[in-house]
């Protein structure tokens, strides 16, 4: 990808950004806290996100359920403690350590369970990825990524960690559906991070801690903890400029990815083209088809 350089003859590139959007406040018993964001809160520009849950998890929650039509992406930050105890229908059981990934494909469907180990305190982002209509009936796949192998990139007081995908001359691993980045980045005070938004893509920049201001083309938004923005750059390679102008250091998330533009129905973990394919697949999770955990 390529800077966008200004040009007196040159057109500017159509870059949109959605309204500061703050996450809701969920809670689930005494061992999860979230600030969750729903597709519906964004008019455009969060395609191909469906959900994002900002938690904190120190207890067993949700148990053993089901996904199907979407993937289920956790993304654990570097200050969680302890384990994170990662199961499902496929075969998979083992722990994520902090700062590791796992992607869950849940395609044609899946049972799913996570939950802490003894003393754990788990500090992350669960997402609900779309995938397209022609790869919802796919056998399910998954992929983790473990900490250690994600590349670190630090320049101009930042510290950036490539997740999932591609930056710059760096590449981490590549997710199981549809291409995606993911950078999970820090800013010390009176710093910045310049990011390459490729043309075509959407992108959604979270604040996990502190203020971010953000510059794309002719906008400018401040951003403190807990508040998102969806962008839309419809036109050419345009840069995100991040910087943390406050007394204290600074941790945000970007995710981008082209988006998909196609309809879709969701009934909690379950997501369908329409609504008769969706009562076809809770008749297939209802008969057990989406398999179980042992």
């Amino acid at each position: 990808m390529s800077l966008v350089r200004a040009e007196s003859n040159a057109q500017k590139p159509k870059i949109s950004m959605s309204p500061v959007t703050a996450g809701a406040p969920f809670s689930v018993a005494d061992g999860f806290d979230a600030l969750s964001f729903r597709h519906k809160s964004f008019a455009s520009g969060f395609d191909p996100l469906i959900m994002v849950d900002h938690y904190v998890m120190t207890a067993p929650t949700f148990g053993a359920h089901p996904h199907a039509g979407l993937s289920a992406v956790s993304i654990l930050f570097e200050d969680s403690v302890g384990k994170f105890h990662n199961t499902d229908s496929i075969g998979n059981d083992f722990d994520l350590e902090p700062g590791d990934l796992y992607w869950l494909k849940a395609a044609s469907g899946a049972v799913h369970d996570e939950r802490p180990r003894s003393g754990a305190k788990i500090h992350g982002l669960q997402m609900f990825v779309n995938i397209p209509n022609y790869d919802k009936n796919a056998m399910p796949n998954t992929l983790h990524v473990k900490a250690s192998d994600m590349p670190i990139i630090e320049r101009d007081g930042s510290r950036v960690r490539l997740v999932l995908g591609d930056y710059l001359d760096e590449t981490s691993a590549q997710s199981p559906s549809i291409p995606m980045n993911i950078l999970d980045g820090r800013l010390n005070t009176a710093s910045e991070f310049r990011f390459q938004l490729q043309a075509g893509f959407n992108a959604w920049v979270y604040a996990v801690s502190g203020e971010i201001n953000l510059h794309a083309g002719e906008s400018q938004m401040t951003l403190q903890k807990g508040e998102s923005l969806a962008i839309e750059n419809t036109d050419s390679d345009s840069v995100l400029n991040l910087t943390n102008q406050s007394s204290h250091a600074a941790h945000f998330v970007i995710v981008s990815a082209e988006p998909l533009n196609e309809s879709f129905v969701q009934q909690g973990p379950l997501v369908a083209s329409d609504n008769e394919t969706m009562n076809a697949v809770i008749a297939k999770e209802q008969a057990g088809l989406f398999g179980s955990i042992n």
